[in-house]
């Protein structure tokens, strides 16, 4: 990733890593970097104790969607100076991270509320679907709502 890139998207099956995330984000103007990580949590829409996710998508659909996200953002707090997201695909063991966003600007209401719109941005318009899988078993995630275009947030 170059360094005086002001966005940073990212989908991948390999690990997500928030420290480097963090520190492309922060800049000399910026007094504020605000991060959020999503977790594999241990519960289960099923009624199980998770021991894995497994996402997938179209890095095809999904890095457009997300570019559209940090575009809107750039509308909503034009102070921001970097926006970054990532996605992890693929098999994510209890307690790994499968989605991280950093939001940073010269001062921090801004950057607390580019990285909220963030994360729930990305969750709301980017085609990524989540199979559940516990000892004994999996199924697809029945959290699953419509997929919005990020103008409809």
């Amino acid at each position: 990733m170059d360094a005086d890139a002001r966005d940073w998207v990212l989908v991948t099956d390999r690990s997500l890593e928030l420290e480097r995330l963090v520190e492309w984000a922060t800049r000399d103007d910026c007094g504020a970097v605000v991060s959020f990580i999503g977790t594999v949590r241990n519960s289960s829409t099923h009624g199980h104790d998770v021991i894995a996710l497994e996402y997938e998508s179209d890095e095809s659909l999904a890095v457009p969607r997300i570019e559209a996200v940090l575009a809107e953002a750039r509308v909503r707090w034009p102070e921001a100076v970097t926006l970054g997201a990532h996605h992890r695909t693929g098999l994510v063991a209890l307690g790994g991270t499968t989605v991280a966003v950093v939001a940073a600007s010269p001062h921090r209401t801004a950057a607390f509320e580019a990285a909220r719109f963030l994360i729930d941005a990305v969750k709301r318009t980017v085609p990524m679907w989540k199979r559940e899988i516990w000892e004994g078993g999996s199924a697809w995630s029945e959290e699953a709502v419509p997929i919005l275009d990020v103008d409809a947030l």
